[in-house]
């Protein structure tokens, strides 16, 4: 006669096992959820013993939930915003979601029922259907946030529920340093300024302007290189908003005669934003310009830029040199800097010393030393780039080399051994050389330490969602050095609009570039002449992509447009020619 063993339903601690929790460490487990009253899953995921979509996998097969690694947050809907804090689903580490079979909420911690419970009871008094899914904490930290900035009114819709009464209340000094989506002060102007700077951040802006006319007060937006008019509000709420925003940047609210520049460091949901502010007096009162750096945005890396794969080669040679100086030219805003930190993000590891001098400094970056100009100590580019050289460095970065004595120690620099990284304002590569041999440098120290000089400009891309092919004229085609049978086949795409590119046309920016190599021929050229023609001729003669050819790339791949590049290049007419000769 057989006896059989009955087999019972697996535990917890059998799935915990299984996946690769040893005893000993469940036994340490349960004592401290015992004793501390810790979460099972933050202890597992804290101490490393499963990772977190291991845990929520086996916590999913336990409690019979679904796991959901990403969240349908494409048509979020933002209704339960309004009756529930942020800070209590933060805290909880859930969210409620409508999906097309229902309310949906996603919790990281399937132990939290009593929470469940009550925002079951909330959302569907009712005793409606609910389901219960488990998610990681960034998915549901990034639906909450996505909720709360959705739900958020704009300033537009905001200032046009004040009063009369509110636009002149006066406003409270209070120190900036919560959420500012946690805000809950009822002053009319503290949540106007709020909600300019979360509406800037939501449209992508990189700038605010505040610009006081005689009879109006305009509020705008750049947006991918481009100024936008967002809001037109009355010139009686000027000193109150630019009060506020003095406050904020901790400036003098009094002086209203000289220029101030200052600094917020503000919290949007979970993003580290930082603000500059300039405020320069004028005629009709002070015009301010918030400059605004996402700090949480993610350093972009060589292939990221918008080089092509020969490009990408050429510079990461370029970067990896053991010394010389490598420049990048460009007008203001023109991503100069985001160059320079993916070409040192490439080249940073624990064998080499990086130190950079800048102003400001916009990106921290692990493992590498930077330095914050300040001229009110005597703190300047050619002052810390002499004490730089003392540090032991390997590569060393000027965020700008702005004359004769900065342009003669970053030389020397390189020519003892450093590899040097700087930024010039110029139109061209080719101008860079005049530039500098303007400055009072000398040629032959010139020829001896540049190694190559890139220019660059941003163009706006177009959004995928609605940019449609169309064929452009002949004359267009001729000054973009584009050959008409190229631009056959629906090759070439022009703007339209919808709402997710705000009616632009255009979603984001990337880089157009000019690499000219300074090789044998063009040292030579350089010591007889500056001219940057001539320099420019030769270079492109040598292989040189120009800026303009460059664009032209971009346009037949259905990046950007033809106007686009119009726009940034302002058609250097020598350069056309010369790709359309050669």
């Amino acid at each position: 006669m057989t006896s059989s063993t009955a087999v019972g339903p697996m535990t917890l601690e059998d799935r915990l096992i299984l996946a690769g929790v040893s005893p000993e460490a469940l036994a340490e487990l349960r004592s401290l959820t015992r004793n501390g009253g810790e979460s099972l899953v933050d202890l597992l995921i804290q101490k490393r013993l499963l990772s977190e979509p291991e845990v929520l996998r086996t916590m999913s097969d336990h409690f019979s939930l679904p796991f959901w690694n990403s969240l349908p947050i494409d048509h979020i809907d933002t209704d339960f915003t309004e009756r529930l804090p942020i800070q209590y689903l933060k805290k909880n580490r859930l969210v409620p979601l409508e999906t097309p079979e229902g309310l949906v909420i996603a919790v990281n911690d399937p132990f939290s029922f009593q929470t469940l419970d009550d925002l079951r009871r909330l959302l569907a008094p009712d005793d409606g259907d609910v389901r219960v899914v488990l998610s990681t904490q960034e998915a549901i930290a990034g639906a909450i946030n996505l909720a709360y900035d959705l739900s958020r009114s704009t300033a537009k819709e905001f200032f046009e529920e004040m009063n009369d009464e509110s636009t002149d209340s006066i406003i409270s000094e209070i120190e900036e340093t919560g959420d500012l989506l946690d805000e809950t002060s009822d002053a009319p102007i503290i949540k106007l300024v709020n909600l300019l700077l979360s509406g800037a951040i939501k449209d992508r802006a990189s700038d605010i302007h505040i610009e006081p006319y005689q009879s109006s007060l305009k509020v705008r937006y750049r947006i991918d290189g481009i100024l936008y008019d967002v809001l037109s509000l009355p010139r009686k709420i000027q000193s109150s908003l630019t009060s506020r925003v003095k406050i904020m940047a901790r400036l003098n609210i009094a002086e209203k005669r000289l220029p101030q520049d200052g600094r917020i460091e503000i919290k949007i949901a979970d993003r580290s934003v930082d603000i500059r502010v300039s405020v320069l007096p004028t005629a009709f009162g002070e015009r301010v310009v918030l400059r605004i750096l996402d700090k949480s945005a993610a350093i972009l890396q060589l292939s990221d830029l918008g080089m092509d794969r020969a490009s990408i080669g050429l510079f990461d040679n370029l970067i990896k040199s053991p010394y010389g100086i490598i420049l990048v030219t460009g007008p203001t805003g023109s991503g100069k800097t985001t160059t320079l930190y993916a070409a040192l993000t490439t080249i940073n590891q624990p064998g080499i010393n990086i130190i950079t001098i800048e102003d400001p400094i916009e990106y921290q970056i692990e493992g590498i030393g930077q330095i914050q100009v300040n001229p009110k100590i005597d703190l300047t580019f050619a002052q810390g780039l002499r004490s730089i050289v003392r540090q032991d460095p390997d590569v060393i970065l000027v965020g700008e080399i702005r004359d004769q004595e900065t342009a003669e120690i970053a030389i020397q620099s390189s020519l003892t051994g450093h590899l040097v990284f700087s930024t010039l304002h110029t139109n061209d590569a080719a101008s860079a050389v005049t530039r500098i041999i303007d400055m009072g440098i000398e040629p032959f120290l010139v020829t001896s330490s540049v190694i190559a000089i890139i220019a660059q400009r941003l163009v706006r891309v177009l959004c995928p969602k609605c940019k449609a092919p169309f064929l452009p004229d002949a004359e267009s085609l001729y000054n973009l050095g584009i050959d008409p049978s190229e631009a056959k086949n629906g090759a070439i795409f022009q703007k339209t609009g919808c709402p997710a590119c705000m009616h632009t046309g255009y979603r984001g920016r990337t880089a157009i570039f000019e690499i000219m190599i300074m090789d044998e021929p063009l040292k030579r050229l350089v010591l007889k002449t500056s001219d940057s023609n001539q320099i420019g001729d030769l270079a492109a003669a040598r292989g040189m992509v120009s800026l303009v050819r460059d664009g032209a790339r971009k346009v037949l791949e259905g990046v950007t447009t033809i106007e686009e590049v119009f726009r940034v290049t302002r058609i250097l007419k020598r350069e056309a020619d010369a790709d359309i000769d050669g």
